[in-house]
C-alpha cells in the first residue's frame, strides 16, 4: 500500500509540474518586463559596479540549489495557492515606497519579493517550504550594503595607522586621509572593503547551508567569514601604503589594484573555507527535503492560469498607483533670485578653489558668494524642484555637495552647524572647505538624507506640497564653520527662505 501511494504521489507530482513551471516562467518574465526599468537597473549594477559584482552569481547559485533538490521535488505536487498573493502585494508596496521616495534599494527589494511571491503563488506552500533556502538566498539579488562603507572606512584607518607606526613609517591621519612622507592616501569608499565583506557574506551564507547542519557551527562560520575580510582589508591597506613608502605611490597603488582585484579575494575566500573545512558536518549524500514533513494544502488552491493572472494584476496595480502619484507637481516661480542678506554683500566666486553642488535635475539652481566687513566669505547654493522624480532627487549617489569623481574629497563629518549636517572637504592645493547642508520637503526642514526620503514618501503618498529645496552654505580655510554659522544667523529661518523660493509670485 505504501509503495502504491508513493507511486501515485510521484505520478501526480510529475504530471503537475510542467504546467505550473510554464505558468511560473511566463509570470516571472512578465514581471521583469512590467518593471523593465528596475530590471535593467539591476543588470547594469551587476555588470558595472565593483561593489555588487557578486550579484551576477546569485541567480546561477539559486538555480544550482534548486537542482540539488530535484530528486525530492518531483515527489511534491505543486498547487497554485491564492494566499501567496499577499507576498506579491508586500513586494509591490515595497516597490511603491521606493518609487515614491526615490529609494532604489526599496524598488529592487520589491521586485525580488514579487518574484518570490510568484513562486509561492504558482507552486504553493509545500514547494515553497521545500525551496525555502533557495528562495531566501535570492534576496542577495538585491544590491544592499552601501551603508557599510563609512564604518568600514573608519575601521580600515584605525587598523592601518598603528601598523604603519609599528613598521616605522611616519604617518598621520586626518579623517580618511593617511599621510606619509611620500604622499597621502585616501581610504575611499571603494577601499573600505565593503564589496569584499558583502561578497564574503553571500558566500558564507551559502557554505553555512550547504556544508553545516549545526546552527552553532553555522553561526561561527558566518562570524569568521565576516571578521577575516575586515582584518585582511586592513592588512591590504597597510601593505599598499608601506609599499609606497619603500617604492612610489604610483607603483604601489597600481600593484594593489591588480592584487586586490584578482588574487586577494580568492586567497582570503580559500583561507576561510580551509579554516572551516574540518568542522563540516553535513553528509554530501543526505537528502535536502523530507516530502513527508511538508505542509498539506487544503485551502486556497486555484488554477495555475488564474494564479498567474492574479499575480500580474496585483503587481500591475502598483505601477499604476505610482503613475498617478508622479502626476503631482507644484507650480514654481518663473524666476528666483538669491536673497539679500543683512550685513553681507555679493562678491565674485572663488577662483582658487571653486566649488558647486551637483543637482542635474533641478528646476532652479542658484549659487553665489557673500562677504561681510570682516573678510569672511560664504557660498550659498540653492536647488529647487517642483517635484522629485527619477533623475531629479534631493539626495542620492553623486547628487548634492559632492558629485561622482569630484575634485573635492570628503575628509570627515563635522558637528552640526546651525542645525545643518556639516562635512570637511579637501582638494589639490591643498585647499580645505566646510559645507553645511539643509533640505526642505513637504513642510519638513531637515539635515538628514534619511528624513528627506521619509518626507518625500509622505508627500508623494499622502499629498501636500511636492516642492523640494536643497540649501548649502560653504566656506574655505580656517574659521569656515564660524563664518557659516554667522551667515546662517543673518540669513534668518531657512524654512522660510526655502518656502519663498517655491511660492509662485
Amino acid at each position: 500500500m505504501t509503495v502504491a501511494l508513493d507511486h501515485r504521489q510521484l505520478t501526480a507530482g510529475q504530471g503537475a509540474w510542467p504546467r505550473h513551471l510554464i505558468a511560473l516562467a511566463a509570470t516571472a518574465a512578465a514581471l521583469l518586463l512590467l518593471f523593465a526599468h528596475d530590471s535593467a537597473d539591476l543588470a547594469r549594477l551587476y555588470w558595472t559596479s565593483t561593489t555588487f559584482g557578486h550579484c551576477l552569481f546569485i541567480a546561477p547559485v539559486v538555480g544550482w540549489l534548486v537542482w540539488l533538490r530535484r530528486a525530492e521535488l518531483v515527489r511534491v505536487t505543486p498547487r497554485a495557492w491564492a494566499p501567496g498573493l499577499a507576498i506579491v502585494a508586500a513586494g509591490g508596496l515595497a516597490w511603491l515606497a521606493g518609487q515614491a521616495a526615490e529609494v532604489a534599494l526599496a524598488r529592487h527589494l520589491g521586485l525580488v519579493v514579487m518574484l518570490q511571491g510568484a513562486v509561492v503563488t504558482l507552486l504553493g506552500p509545500a514547494v515553497a517550504r521545500a525551496l525555502l533556502f533557495p528562495l531566501l538566498y535570492a534576496l542577495f539579488l538585491v544590491p544592499f550594503g552601501e551603508g557599510l562603507e563609512p564604518p568600514l572606512q573608519r575601521v580600515t584607518v584605525a587598523m592601518t595607522l598603528p601598523l604603519l607606526h609599528l613598521a616605522g613609517v611616519p604617518a598621520r591621519v586626518d579623517g580618511v586621509l593617511i599621510t606619509i612622507p611620500g604622499g597621502y592616501f585616501e581610504v575611499a569608499e571603494a577601499c573600505s572593503g565593503a564589496k569584499f565583506v558583502l561578497a564574503m557574506f553571500a558566500f558564507a551564507v551559502l557554505v553555512a547551508n550547504v556544508c553545516y547542519l549545526s546552527w552553532a557551527r553555522r553561526a561561527a562560520f558566518l562570524a569568521v567569514s565576516l571578521l577575516v575580510p575586515v582584518l585582511a582589508n586592513g592588512l591590504r591597506a597597510f601593505g599598499t601604503i608601506y609599499a609606497a613608502h619603500l617604492t612610489s605611490v604610483e607603483a604601489a597603488t597600481g600593484f594593489d589594484h591588480i592584487v586586490y582585484g584578482w588574487l586577494f579575494f580568492a586567497l582570503v575566500m580559500a583561507a576561510v573555507l580551509a579554516l572551516g573545512w574540518r568542522w563540516f558536518d553535513r553528509d554530501p549524500d543526505a537528502a535536502w527535503i523530507d516530502p513527508a514533513r511538508l505542509p498539506r494544502v487544503t485551502r486556497g488552491v486555484i488554477a495555475p492560469g488564474l494564479a498567474a493572472a492574479l499575480t500580474l494584476t496585483t503587481a500591475a496595480a502598483f505601477p499604476a498607483w505610482a503613475q498617478a502619484i508622479a502626476a503631482r507637481r507644484d507650480t514654481l516661480p518663473a524666476r528666483i533670485d538669491l536673497p539679500a542678506v543683512p550685513g553681507w554683500s555679493r562678491v565674485g566666486m572663488s577662483r582658487a578653489a571653486p566649488w558647486s553642488p551637483h543637482y542635474p535635475g533641478a528646476d532652479h539652481f542658484l549659487i553665489g558668494r557673500y562677504a561681510d566687513g570682516r573678510g569672511q566669505a560664504v557660498d550659498l547654493a540653492i536647488a529647487v524642484y517642483a517635484a522629485q522624480r527619477d533623475g531629479a532627487e534631493l539626495v542620492g549617489f553623486g547628487i548634492g555637495a559632492l558629485r561622482e569623481n569630484d575634485r573635492w574629497v570628503k575628509v570627515a563629518d563635522l558637528a552640526p552647524i546651525a542645525g545643518g549636517a556639516a562635512m570637511r572637504l579637501t582638494a589639490a592645493g591643498p585647499v580645505e572647505r566646510v559645507v553645511a547642508s539643509w533640505y526642505r520637503v513637504g513642510g519638513t526642514l531637515t539635515a538628514s538624507p534619511a528624513r528627506v526620503k521619509l518626507a518625500t514618501l509622505r508627500a508623494r503618498l499622502l499629498g501636500g506640497r511636492q516642492a523640494a529645496v536643497a540649501l548649502h552654505l560653504s566656506a574655505e580655510g580656517k574659521g569656515a564653520g564660524a563664518a557659516i554659522a554667522a551667515f546662517a544667523r543673518a540669513l534668518g529661518p531657512l524654512d522660510a527662505l526655502a518656502d519663498r523660493m517655491t511660492k509662485p509670485r
